[in-house]
Formats: C-alpha cells, sequence, structure tokens
C-alpha cells in the first residue's frame, strides 16, 4: 500500500481554514441561541460509542461506519449521528427525568465514503430531540423549530418537505404485501430515481388499477390538496391515520406562521430506518440536496430498554455555510504595530481596546517580512514606531 502524500487527508476529511472557522463559529451562536428559546438542553456525548449498542441502533449502513478495536478486544466507532447516542443517554442516565425532555447538540459526527465526491466523510451536525411525546403537536414544534433555526441562521430563502412513512408503508403493503417488494420499491424514492420507480411499477405482476395507483402515487407533492387525492389511493386505517396527522400538523405549522415554506411530499423517504411517521427535509434554492432532515423515531428507544415517542431534525452545518454563501472574512478589525523601545505603550494600547471589547492583533515589527501584505486585510492600523505612536487607517 502506498505511503499517503506528506500533505494527504483521509479520504472525505476537511481542514476548516480559520476564515471558514469564524463564520461557522457565528452561525453556531445564533442557531444555539435560538434552541434555547425554546427550551432545548444541549448536551454531548463520547466520539467513540460501541458498535453493539450505538452502532447496531444507528441507520447508517455497516460499510459507513469508522470501526476499532480497543485493548479488550471490544469493536467502537466513530458516532454516524447523534440520534441514537442521545438515545442511550436518555435510557441511561437521564432516565429519571421527566418525560417529554428536550435535548440539542452540535457535534462532529462520521461516516466512511468509498469514493469522495465531494462528499465528506466528517462533518458537523447540529440538532435537537424531542423525546417522550407522541403528539403531532411535537411533529409541528419540532418542524417549526428547524425552520425558525434556518431563519435565525440567515437563510432567506428554503423549503420544507413533508411527508408521512406511515402512509407510503400502508399503501405500498396493500398493493405489493411481501415486505422485501415494499423495500424494494422505497429504495427508488430514497434515491429520488423515478424513472426507475416507474419502470419497476410497469414490469410488477398487478392488475392496472393497482399499477395506476402507485403511478399517481408520484404526484402526491404540494400543498394541502393534495391530501384529498392521497385518500382515494388508499383503503387501510394506517393510510387513513397518516393523512389525519398530516392534516392536523398543517394546522400546527399554519399556527406557528411557517406554512409558507412547507411542502407536503408524500414520496418523501429517508435512509434512516428507524423513522415511524413524519419526516421533513430542508433544502435551499443555491443547493440540490436537503441542508436539514428530520422525523419520528417511535421505536429506537425500544432498543436501549426504554419505551418512549421521539422526534428531532439535524442541520448539516457546513451545507448550510454553502447555503448562505458567506462573504469573506477579514481577519480583525485592528492591527498593532510596534517596534521594540515601544513595546510595553503597545501592549498597554492593546489591553485597553481588548477591555472595550475590540479585536486586536499586537505585531512586532521585527516578525513581519512583508508589512503591506500583512496590513491589506486590517480596516485599521496603529504604529508604534519610531519617536512616537504613529497615525491609523
Amino acid at each position: 500500500m502506498a505511503k499517503p502524500l506528506v500533505f494527504e487527508k483521509p479520504l472525505g476529511m476537511r481542514d476548516t481554514l480559520p476564515d471558514l472557522y469564524e463564520v461557522k463559529s457565528n452561525v453556531r451562536v445564533t442557531m444555539e441561541e435560538a434552541v434555547r428559546q425554546w427550551g432545548y438542553r444541549f448536551m454531548d456525548t463520547p466520539t467513540l460509542e460501541y458498535y453493539d449498542t450505538v452502532g447496531e441502533a444507528s441507520a447508517t449502513l455497516d460499510r459507513q461506519l469508522f470501526k476499532l478495536l480497543d485493548q479488550e478486544g471490544k469493536t467502537l466507532v466513530l458516532r454516524p449521528d447523534m440520534t441514537a447516542p442521545i438515545a442511550r443517554v436518555a435510557a441511561s442516565s437521564l432516565q429519571s427525568e421527566a418525560l417529554p425532555m428536550r435535548l440539542a447538540y452540535m457535534a462532529k459526527v462520521f461516516r466512511a465514503q468509498q469514493q469522495e465526491g465531494g462528499r465528506p466523510a466528517e462533518f458537523e451536525q447540529f440538532g435537537i430531540e424531542l423525546i417522550g411525546d407522541g403528539t403531532v403537536s411535537a411533529d409541528g414544534e419540532v418542524i417549526a423549530l428547524m425552520t425558525d433555526t434556518l431563519q435565525q441562521a440567515g437563510l432567506d430563502h428554503f423549503q420544507v418537505a413533508v411527508g408521512h412513512l406511515g402512509f407510503v408503508d400502508a399503501l405500498f403493503k396493500e398493493i405489493l404485501g411481501n415486505d422485501s417488494r415494499v423495500r424494494r420499491l422505497k429504495r427508488f424514492l430514497y434515491e429520488k430515481n423515478y424513472v426507475g420507480y416507474r419502470q419497476h411499477v410497469k414490469q410488477l405482476p398487478l392488475s392496472s388499477i393497482d399499477q395506476r395507483r402507485l403511478l399517481d402515487f408520484l404526484q402526491l407533492r404540494g400543498d394541502a390538496s393534495i391530501l384529498e387525492r392521497a385518500e382515494e389511493l388508499i383503503s387501510s386505517t394506517p393510510g387513513y391515520q397518516a393523512i389525519e396527522e398530516l392534516t392536523m400538523l398543517r394546522e400546527f405549522l399554519e399556527a406557528y406562521g411557517v406554512s409558507d415554506v412547507i411542502l407536503l411530499d408524500l414520496t418523501l423517504v429517508s435512509h434512516m430506518t428507524y423513522y415511524t411517521g413524519v419526516v421533513f427535509e430542508g433544502y435551499a434554492e443555491e443547493l440540490g440536496f436537503p441542508i436539514s432532515n428530520g422525523g419520528r423515531y417511535d421505536t429506537l428507544l425500544s432498543k436501549f430498554n426504554i419505551e418512549a415517542q421521539a422526534t428531532g431534525f439535524g442541520v448539516h452545518l457546513d451545507y448550510l455555510i454553502e447555503a448562505l454563501q458567506p462573504k469573506e472574512q477579514g481577519r480583525s478589525s485592528q492591527c498593532v504595530i510596534f517596534t521594540e523601545e515601544h513595546r510595553k505603550e503597545a501592549i498597554a494600547f492593546s489591553v485597553d481596546k481588548r477591555k472595550d471589547g475590540i479585536q486586536v492583533v499586537l505585531q512586532d515589527l521585527k516578525g513581519v517580512k512583508d508589512l503591506d501584505a500583512f496590513t491589506e486585510t486590517f480596516s485599521d492600523v496603529t504604529y508604534f514606531i519610531g519617536s512616537k505612536k504613529e497615525g491609523k487607517r
């Protein structure tokens, strides 16, 4: 195996350079404050978890898990998401807390990529989990909070697609019967391969009526009027219940004042296999892939021996930053250049400025090779050189 080049990074890993780090820090602070105003408490979990617990409970494909062995021979994984680790904590350290429980996080997660193609293997995720509330009110709160958080971060133009896995499963099971057939057809939806979906449906040994139902299903995207069309396709109680929940959800989102960014999409299917009901994805106009997603996962906590319904969302911070298209940041607002004989005055001047909340870079003139290049990014430069302090620019 060839030795990595001296500047080479592992596949999918990224360096965060100073300007981008500053932008991300500002967005983090804004989003954290927005979530706290809704009563969510932040927490963190270990970067490493046991494969037999969090690794298996997560919905990440096994080949995307980073695995390693500890000294006792137990298999560990770098956490591939935050939902499963928080479920573990809710079922253990926080089991005595009253439900519903509102938790939030800002953490790095890791998913291996076979081919990079611009897809990160390490990325920062911001999100919340609302544990112990199975009502449509909770679904509405989580979607409204995600919308509020994106707006607070500065994202002006985005849309949230909302679907319901209960409806998809009910319709497909009515027509296909076999769970393996259902999973195969849902795979086309997850990949958004609608051409492949149509071709597959036409090859299935079904009546013309059932084929038409599956093909008409692809049209269930739009405003609240699609729910009436959805009722015409379904004939089972779970399907009707899913439609009723989406109708109620629309009313909650209207009350929150966010219905203008909501698109109902009953074809929406997530790759996260622990989702059980309402699911949603956030899209920015500038990007062709989701910057956030979430949904209801009412069975995940049972894997940690606790029966509690839950819902939540996660925001891919790097995608959000890309959608925001932040302007290039300067390194600092002010720089102080000094020579040896004026060191004390320069330090005292800088200390006073920092006490006033001004960011200051203090630089010995001897350490600068190209003064013009160094100072050009600062809006204000003060010189302590020669016989006295010299002017600012």
